[in-house]
């Protein structure tokens, strides 16, 4: 009696965590776009104080990135994409890593480089979402 009172009324499902629409690589592109302002405003500052601070933003900026690029591979990415797209791994491990390589420098270049790798994640991830 007690299984029959408490069992789900409506059965739902989707192929991630949450219907979609809570997923966009939009999240990663803004924080390492921030990444690479902060790498900016740092070469173009002397000052000790305002360069410490810039380093401590970045440092977060390019972890929340990471954050973000990591629950797209985890949550939305699921077998049939990585079929479709082989270079999916592949390309989700280098942006990680350039997000990694940008937090540790303060060279405008690397979070370009985690840009263009978003981008590409973004370009995908558009495409699995006409599927």
């Amino acid at each position: 009696m007690f299984t029959r009172l408490f069992a789900p009324k409506v059965k739902v499902s989707a192929h991630c965590d949450l219907p979609c629409g809570v997923y966009d690589p939009a999240q990663a592109r803004i924080e390492a776009e921030s990444v690479k302002a902060v790498q900016e405003k740092y070469q173009a500052n002397e000052d000790a104080d305002f360069r410490t601070r810039a380093v401590l933003i970045k440092e977060q900026r390019a972890e929340l990135a990471k954050h973000h690029v990591s629950v797209l591979w985890s949550d939305y990415f699921k077998p049939p994409h990585f079929e479709k797209y082989p270079q999916l791994h592949q390309l989700v491990n280098d942006t990680l890593k350039a997000l990694s390589a940008a937090k540790a420098s303060n060279d405008p270049a690397t979070g370009q480089k985690a840009l263009d790798l978003i981008a590409e994640i973004d370009k995908i991830f558009w495409e699995t979402k006409k599927a």
